[in-house]
């Protein structure tokens, strides 16, 4: 297992930034990417396996030396395709139902931060603010239903032509959908593209801790006064909605 940490927001509101990961290895093999620096050094995987839809998986950036972590959408072999913002997967469209705004709580480490030209819409509920998101429930056939934000009408992330995933590579998708470079985009544009598997460094399972941002190394009794402790537990397995 390794542990991860949430640096933004692309996976909003799965995962919130300061989220603290347990990322388990073992699900999809092993790389040279699945050990400290590198070593040994594999030119492949051993013991590979195939993620499923809706996995959120950590893997190394393709073209620089970070992990990132996003939500598998498609496989090889499967056809992606992004329409009006709605995602359609072997030609059909992914269930979508739309759902009440999302209520992320503004922090220190989380200001509110909205795509131009999206209106930042706030709300205080108990003495509290909030950010506030259009957010959709959406259901991958066979895989989970999970929350995904679409923050702009007609933004650059809202139309991808269909593209088949090819062998060996994963169609990655933030939950974020207007404020995540992922797999719609190439290298040129800023994003990542499709995906090497042998870049996989396991599956997220669960958040150990997460902070707010207003801790300071040294106050330590501020490390307590930032934990949000109801994230503690999240399960990210593809049997937890």
């Amino acid at each position: 297992m390794q542990p991860f940490n949430i640096p933004s927001g692309s996976m909003l509101p799965t995962l919130y930034i300061g989220d603290y990961l347990i990322v388990a290895k073992w699900p999809y093999g092993f790389s040279r990417f699945s050990f400290p620096f590198g070593f040994p050094p594999l030119g492949g995987q051993i013991l590979a396996h195939s993620p499923k839809r809706g996995d959120i998986v950590v893997f190394r950036h393709p073209n620089e030396n970070v992990d990132l972590v996003k939500r598998v959408i498609g496989l090889p072999g499967d056809t992606v395709a992004v329409e009006d913002g709605a995602l359609r997967l072997n030609g059909r469209l992914v269930e979508r139902h739309k759902l009440p705004p999302e209520r992320v709580p503004i922090s220190a480490n989380s200001p509110c931060r909205v795509v131009p030209p999206a209106p930042r819409s706030t709300a205080m509920v108990n003495g509290r603010a909030f950010c506030l998101f259009t957010a959709y429930r959406e259901t991958l056939p066979g895989g989970p239903s999970y929350t995904v934000l679409d923050q702009i009408d007609r933004g650059p992330a809202d139309d991808f032509a269909p593209t088949e995933v090819p062998r060996g590579r994963l169609f990655v998708m933030g939950d974020n959908r207007d404020d995540s470079l992922d797999s719609r985009f190439g290298k040129a544009e800023g994003g990542i593209g499709m995906v090497p598997i042998n870049l996989l460094i396991g599956r997220v399972l669960v958040t150990f801790w997460s902070t707010d941002g207003s801790a300071s190394w040294l106050k330590p009794w501020t490390w307590f006064t930032a934990l949000r402790a109801g994230r503690i537990g999240n399960a990210y397995s593809r049997d937890v909605p």
